[in-house]
C-alpha cells in the first residue's frame, strides 16, 4: 500500500508535537492558573451583582415609601 510522503511527514510532525505536549514539565500548570483566574473573576462578578441588587432594592423601598407605599391605579384622583 502506498502512503503519500506528505501524509508520512504530517504524521511525524504531529507525533513529535504530541510527545512534547505530553512531556512538558508545566503541562497542568496553565490549566490550574486558568481555573484560579476564572474563580476570582466569578467571585468578583457575584459580589458586584449582590451589591447592585442590594442597592436597587434599597432604592426601590425608598421610592415606595416616598409615594405612600405604591400600589396606586396610576390615574388622577377623583
Amino acid at each position: 500500500m502506498f502512503t503519500p510522503p506528505w501524509l508520512t511527514y504530517l504524521l511525524a510532525v504531529l507525533n513529535v508535537r504530541l510527545h512534547r505536549a505530553r512531556t512538558a514539565p508545566s503541562r497542568g500548570a496553565s490549566a490550574v492558573e486558568w481555573v484560579i483566574i476564572t474563580a476570582i473573576i466569578a467571585g468578583v462578578a457575584l459580589g458586584l451583582a449582590t451589591l447592585i441588587r442590594t442597592l436597587v432594592t434599597q432604592k426601590q423601598a425608598e421610592i415606595q415609601s416616598n409615594f405612600g407605599g405604591g400600589g396606586g391605579s396610576g390615574g388622577p384622583k377623583q
